[in-house]
């Protein structure tokens, strides 16, 4: 009997955790499944198109044949006039004359392409160019970016939550540590007090009669009989309320025991998790100075790693571009050797978009405050001041 209510009582946990982390998994799995679908579309649209030479293709050839040949007739006469004119020629230049479809739109390219789009990044170095291309794209991001913030209001209210714990935690263990030098080479009295109350305090939960109350309790003894037996009444029907409490919840958990309600319970509470979602991060409260750290020691964690597969990058580097990556910016100045090794950092990707959405979000409340603070003492000095009349 023990250990099958011992087996109950352990699915019925398995059962609570998986209904808690199924909205947060429905998310990131709904977010996987879009980014996997849009990498085979375009993958199959952009990487199957047919590169048509055009007029401005055959000129550009043109005309840099008549460049090389000038100079290869003149080899330092016109060493200037030659850097002016292949500078200009390269210009015009479109990296598409150059590159078959079939090596930029490969399946890890075009999720590489959606991971830019949903997140709002754009690097720049990948683009459609068909005209279907476009049209889809602006359909993949109309309803990718909204699935994207989605995801990261769900992530934010998990990163807020061990942000806020650990904080709060952090705080008391320096008051403790602070009580505990105050205190040092001092009695406590106090404690001293509430146990000597707690001495002469009646536990009500135990059985007791009417002499045993009046004989324990002195503030009973020196009041008149008529409040005194007022008191002996509330004392005893609170103990008569504790004891018949767990019958209550007895009778209930054999209410709840019927599957169907416990059904029923479960996926009202699942609804209620969906409603709940960004509610903890509004409720977050760190100082500023504290998310600053962290994202730095976070950007700092990644451009270590990253240089180790992108050898044309250092330390420097590495930072500057997983800054302008998690906040979103992606001036395509940088570009990845190799953007497949680039996907691992997916989660790396998501999780920093959060730390530096909160830091914004924080430092945002803060500016508030202050435009507030400003306002009012504006306000104040700005008031005329009442002038007092002699009588």
């Amino acid at each position: 009997m023990a250990s099958t209510s011992q087996r109950l009582r352990g699915k019925r946990a398995c059962k609570k955790i998986f209904w808690a982390v199924f909205p947060h998994a429905c998310f990131i799995l709904s977010l996987v499944i879009y980014a996997f679908l849009g990498a085979l579309m375009f993958s199959h649209i952009e990487g199957n198109r047919k590169v048509n030479l055009s007029e401005e293709y055959r000129d550009f050839l043109q005309q840099l044949w008549n460049i090389s040949r000038n100079l290869s007739d003149n080899m330092t006469e016109n060493e200037e006039t030659f850097k002016e004119e292949i500078h200009t020629l390269l210009n015009r230049a479109e990296r598409d004359w150059f590159v078959n479809p079939k090596d930029i739109w490969t399946f890890f390219g075009s999720l590489f392409f959606c991971c830019t789009v949903f997140t709002t990044v754009g690097y720049g170095n990948t683009y459609p160019v068909t005209r279907t291309g476009k049209y889809l794209c602006m359909l993949y991001a109309l309803f990718g970016i909204p699935l994207m913030f989605l995801v990261l209001t769900d992530m934010g209210d998990i990163l807020a939550t061990v942000l806020s714990k650990s904080y709060n935690q952090f705080r008391k263990l320096q008051s403790k540590i602070l009580a505990s030098k105050l205190c040092s080479g001092f009695t406590c009295k106090k404690g001293d007090e509430l146990k000597s109350r707690a001495q002469s305090t009646i536990a009500i939960s135990e059985r007791l009669n009417i002499m045993e109350v009046l004989k324990n309790q002195p503030g009973v003894k020196g009041k008149p009989i008529k409040y005194r037996n007022a008191e002996i009444f509330e004392m005893l029907i609170a103990r008569e309320n504790e004891h018949t409490r767990p019958a209550r919840n007895k009778s209930i958990e054999r209410w709840s025991s019927c599957p169907e309600l416990t059904r029923g319970k479960t996926m009202s509470q699942v609804i209620e998790n969906f409603d709940k979602i960004g509610k903890q991060l509004e409720k977050l409260d760190v100082p500023i100075v504290l998310m600053v750290l962290v994202i730095f020691v976070y950007i700092s964690c990644a451009a270590a790693i990253l240089p180790k597969w992108e050898t044309r990058m250092d330390f420097q580097e590495a930072f500057y571009f997983c800054f302008i990556t998690l906040t979103t910016i992606g001036f395509g100045d940088t570009q990845l050797e190799h953007p497949k090794f680039f996907l691992f950092f997916s989660l790396y990707i998501i999780i920093g978009m959060e730390i530096v959405f909160i830091a914004f979000k924080l430092g945002q409340d803060r500016l508030i405050g202050l435009y507030k603070k400003v306002i009012s003492f504006c306000g104040e000095n700005k008031m005329p001041s009442k002038k007092v009349y002699p009588k």
